[in-house]
């Protein structure tokens, strides 16, 4: 039996809160970029409307499909869930992207291809030769990347941008992960993602991608997102030492939000 491509039968899933203003853009463009594309948006209850948006499209499109969750529950679980239905309907492959088209899903093909060609998780890079984020202030150019150089040097990453979150797994990378122990948010569930994909061996390649700025609707991004992030990067690189010196090599003890440790108890000082 032939395996199919990633390309094949990709899912495309997109996390949205109050995007009313860009995902019919969005989706249409993501269906025109990869016409094999399922669109699949797990959406938050937006109070602007947004799934009900979604929801006319896919009266005349089997390909697009969104999940209304009951209340804001975060990026990352957003992931989760919408990488597990896709998996569990047989996509051949998984994108993350934002929805308010600061990523372009004229660039979709890039990536798939990457995987095509041997990759496990293609990483659309604005700090490879060919990316770029064009409109980007200085201040939010330099959190960017020194979170990226931060995350890099601490974890032993081997990719210049591990906070990007346009990007394309493989589902059996995804499986290896295990999504269910993965409680990250934010630029944390890029980092930790990207780290756990690096100690299980995974084949990285970043594509280059032109990171624009957002037209409609307001960024979700603020510095407590970031803080949490090197925060968390920094508990993960204690333990990842901790566990060298001990002899356990490449192991990982993954971060959950309910255990009580270390890690918990700095968030929930960071929320308080």
């Amino acid at each position: 039996m032939t395996q199919l491509l990633p390309s094949a039968a990709p899912w495309v899933v997109i996390p949205t809160y109050n995007e009313a203003g860009n995902i019919a853009n969005a989706v249409k463009r993501i269906r025109k970029a990869v016409p094999a594309a399922h669109v699949l948006v797990v959406d938050d209850s937006s109070p602007d409307g947004t799934a009900h948006i979604v929801e006319a499209l896919a009266e005349g499109d089997a390909m697009i499909s969104v999940v209304l969750r009951p209340a804001k529950s975060g990026l990352g679980s957003a992931y989760r869930a919408g990488f597990a239905k896709g998996m569990a309907e047989g996509a051949t492959a998984l994108i993350e992207m934002d929805a308010d088209l600061s990523h372009e899903p004229e660039a979709l093909p890039e990536l798939l291809a990457a995987l095509d060609g041997g990759a496990d998780l293609a990483i659309g890079s604005r700090y490879v030769p060919g990316g770029a984020s064009p409109g980007l202030t200085a201040g939010r150019l330099a959190l960017s990347r020194g979170g990226n150089i931060y995350a890099k040097f601490v974890l032993g990453l081997p990719v210049m941008d591990a906070t990007s979150g346009f990007r394309a797994y493989r589902p059996t990378l995804l499986g290896a992960i295990d999504l269910s122990s993965v409680s990250a948010d934010g630029y944390g569930f890029q980092i930790e993602m990207v780290f756990r994909s690096t100690l299980l061996g995974a084949r990285i390649k970043e594509v280059p991608i032109i990171f624009n700025q957002r037209v409609e609707g307001v960024s979700k991004m603020s510095t407590d997102i970031v803080r949490e992030a090197m925060l968390l990067c920094t508990v993960w690189g204690a333990q990842r030492r901790i566990r060298q010196l001990r002899g356990k090599g490449r192991d990982f003890v993954p971060y959950h939000k309910s255990d009580g440790g270390m890690a918990s108890a700095v968030l929930q000082a960071l929320r308080s």
